[in-house]
Formats: structure tokens, C-alpha cells, sequence
């Protein structure tokens, strides 16, 4: 798979990744950071090192939105 928009993790530099409370002990979650320019970076629990997503708080409102409501339902049940 080809990673079109992502960036290594570790070269975002000193960040505060955080997971839901929710996670399992297995690592069965993603991690959001909030960069300093407000973009969020989100990644795979199980690989720190791997690649992270950047989404602006736009795009991330409308996901947290949608969550809320229970459009993504579907997808995971």
C-alpha cells in the first residue's frame, strides 16, 4: 500500500500523543497529537514509529461528528 499523505511519526518531534480510555491493553487503538499549527496527527498504536495521517480540525470535526452520530456504525459492527 502507498502512503499518499503521511509522515513518520517520530519526525513530527515532541508531541503528545494521546488514546482513548477505551483501548485495550493489546493496542487496539490509534493515537491523535495536535501539532503546533493546530493540524491533528493521528497513528497506529501498535507502530510509534510508523507513519501518521495530518488532518485539519475541519476534517476532524466532521469525523468526530460523524462518529457521534453514528455514521461509522456500520463499518466496524
Amino acid at each position: 500500500m502507498k502512503i499518499k499523505n503521511g509522515v513518520a511519526a517520530p519526525d513530527l518531534g515532541d508531541v503528545t500523543w494521546v488514546k482513548s480510555r477505551r483501548s485495550g491493553a493489546q493496542g487496539n487503538c490509534v493515537e491523535l497529537a495536535r501539532l503546533a499549527d493546530g493540524t491533528v496527527a493521528v497513528r497506529n498504536s501498535r507502530d510509534a514509529a510508523g507513519p501518521a495521517l495530518l488532518f485539519t480540525p475541519a476534517e476532524m470535526t466532521a469525523m468526530f461528528d460523524g462518529v457521534r452520530d453514528g455514521e461509522f456504525d456500520h463499518i466496524v459492527d
